[in-house]
This record gives C-alpha cells, structure tokens and sequence, in this order.
C-alpha cells in the first residue's frame, strides 16, 4: 500500500474531537493540560530551557486541542492574530504528544486550524514557522517554504511556511 494511500486510511478511522476555545473559555484544567504538553514537547523532549509562557499570544489567541482516550492532550495549536507573530494570521505551538504521533492525529490538527481560520477569519494567508525537520509534513498539509526564511529559534532551525488558498 503506498504511503499516501495508508496517511488517508489513518486520517480517517482516526476523526477526533476537537476543542476550539479563546483564554477566557479554557478551565483550569484544560490551561494545564496543554502548557504540561507544550513543556513537555519544547522544553523536556527538545531540552529546549526556554520560557514557554511568552507574553500576551495566549491571551489574545485561539487555542486548538485534542485529547487522547488516555485523557491527555494528544494534539495542541494555537491560533494567533495577524500582526502578533507574522503579518499574516498564523498557527504556533504546533505539537503532537508522544502517545499521539503516528496516528494522523497531527495532519488532522492542521486541517481543523485550517477549517477554523476559514470560517472565523476569511480565507486567507496562514503563516506558521516550522522547525526544518517537519517541512515534509507541512508541506503534505499544503503549506510551502519561504525561501530565504530560515532562523534559529530556541536553538532550534526554523523556516517561515505559508498557506495559501487555492
């Protein structure tokens, strides 16, 4: 079976429930639940010792997540306003958690942040920065390298990425 065939067999016997919330609606349980698995993902798994609190973006974006039936968060997204990250509306702290990878639960984020720009922004441009080794896999969701915008993040090499509707 080739790979493409397999990702879209997983995609979908694989449909999650999504939670789609501002900072203001999130409980308190849902705040730590994704900051343990943005700590655990950036900080822990990447040793990256960096503030994970940074500022005011979580305060003025949309929060996206998924929890596994384990009852941990298996994905997490942040939408964040144009002209805070990037002069385009983008999508940041993109994480997929140990017990989640492999499953399509990651690809299937991206769309959701997608859908939800979409129908609560307008279609238009989505920028993210993506850690270079996860090119390949934005690309797949249809997001394309910048040319000349790679940069080190958290010591970590980075490349701007744009969404662009077709």
């Amino acid at each position: 079976m080739d790979s493409s065939l397999l990702e879209l067999l997983i995609f979908l016997t694989n449909m999650h429930k999504f939670i789609f919330k501002k900072f203001n609606e999130l409980t308190i349980d849902e705040l730590y639940d994704f900051m343990k698995a943005r700590v655990d993902v950036f900080v822990v798994e990447q040793t990256c010792p960096n503030p994970e609190l940074d500022g005011e973006k979580d305060k003025i974006s949309d929060h996206i997540f998924s929890y596994l039936d384990i009852g941990e968060i298996g994905a997490y997204a942040r939408i964040v306003p144009a002209g805070k990250s990037f002069d385009e509306i983008a999508i940041g702290r993109i994480i997929t958690t140990e017990n989640a990878r492999g499953t399509g639960l990651g690809f299937e984020l991206m769309q959701e942040c997608i859908k939800f720009i979409e129908s609560n922004y307008g279609k238009q441009d989505i920028r993210i920065g993506a850690q270079v080794y996860a090119i390949p896999f934005y690309n797949k969701v249809g997001f394309i390298e910048q040319a000349g915008t790679e940069y080190i993040e958290d010591e970590i090499p980075h490349v701007e990425m744009i969404y662009t509707y077709r």
